[in-house]
C-alpha cells in the first residue's frame, strides 16, 4: 500500500535508536523525510547513514525546553515545512513511590512528558499549514501498572490524556492526533534492562510466554508500521486513538495457552 507519505518531512523525537530508529527507518522507506531529534549527534548520524542520508538530524537535549523550540526552528529553516510529528523520547528510569523525591519525579516527568507539549505545541503552527498528524509513543505502564516506575507510568498516563485531548482541540485544523502503545518491544535499551536481573535469559522467556500472539516480543518495524500508518492519509479519518500494538499483552487473557 503507497501511504503517500513521499517527501512529508516528519520528526522523530529519539530517533537515533530502539523504537524510534525503526520508525525513521520505515517512514524513510516510504519516501518520507524523517528528521531525528535527539541528545547525541553521533547516534543521530549512525541512523541517518542506515537511510542513505535522506533525512536531516537535529541535536537537541529535550529535558531543556528551549531546546525543542530550537529544533522545531531548524526543521522549518531546513524544509520550511513539518508533516507530521511522532513523540517518541523517552526513559522507564525507576522513578518510585517509596525511595523517589520530589525532584527525580519532577526531572521524570522532564523526559518524558514535558516535551511532547513543547515538541506539539512549537509544531503547531507549521502542522496548522500542513493539516499534518501528530503520533505520540506511549506505554502499557499508564494502564496496568508495572511496579517502581511511578513517574514513567504518570508521564504515560499524561501522554494518552493529551492524545485525545489535542485530538478535540485540533478537529477544526483537520489535525488527527493518535498514540500507538507499547508493550514488550525488544530495543537494545529493552535488553539493557534484562541483563540487570539476576537471570537475564529466564526471565525473558518468562515474559515472552505471556505474550498471547506468537508468544513473542513485538518488533521495532511493528510499531513503526502503525506510527506510519497512522501519520499518512489512509488513516484520515482516525483521531483520539490510542491504538496497542502489543500482541494482545494488555487487553488479552494470559492465562491463554
Amino acid at each position: 500500500m503507497d501511504l503517500n507519505l513521499k517527501d512529508k518531512v516528519v520528526i522523530v523525537t529519539g530517533g537515533a535508536k530502539g523504537i524510534g530508529e525503526g520508525i525513521v527507518e520505515v517512514l524513510a522507506k516510504e519516501g518520507a523525510v524523517p528528521v531525528i531529534v535527539g541528545r547525541n549527534e553521533a547516534d543521530n548520524l549512525v541512523t541517518l547513514n542506515k537511510i542513505s542520508g535522506k533525512g536531516f538530524q537535529v541535536v537537541a537535549e529535550l529535558t531543556d525546553p528551549q531546546q525543542s523550540k530550537n529544533a522545531v526552528d531548524a526543521v522549518i529553516q531546513k524544509y520550511g515545512r513539518i508533516d507530521g510529528l511522532v513523540n517518541n523520547a523517552g526513559v522507564n528510569d525507576g522513578v518510585n513511590l517509596e525511595n523517589g523525591s520530589y525532584e527525580a519525579f519532577m526531572a521524570s516527568l522532564h523526559k518524558n512528558l514535558v516535551h511532547y507539549y513543547l515538541m506539539a505545541h512549537h509544531a503547531l503552527p507549521a502542522l496548522k499549514k500542513s493539516q499534518g498528524s501528530i503520533v505520540n509513543i506511549g506505554s502499557k505502564t499508564a494502564e496496568t501498572g508495572q511496579g517502581g516506575t511511578s513517574a514513567y507510568a504518570a508521564s504515560n498516563g499524561g501522554r494518552n490524556a493529551l492524545t485525545r485531548e489535542w485530538a478535540v482541540e485540533l478537529l477544526k485544523y483537520g489535525i488527527r492526533v493518535n498514540a500507538v502503545i507499547v508493550a514488550e518491544c525488544y530495543t537494545p535499551l529493552y535488553e539493557k534492562w534484562v541483563q540487570t536481573l539476576p537471570n537475564p535469559e529466564e526471565t525473558l522467556q518468562r515474559i515472552t510466554e505471556k505474550i498471547p500472539l506468537g508468544k513473542r516480543m513485538t518488533t521495532s518495524e511493528e510499531i513503526a508500521n502503525a506510527v506510519a500508518f497512522l501519520l499518512s492519509d489512509k488513516s484520515s479519518h482516525t483521531t483520539g486513538q490510542l491504538i496497542y500494538v502489543d500482541g494482545g499483552y494488555v487487553h488479552l487473557d494470559r492465562a491463554i495457552s
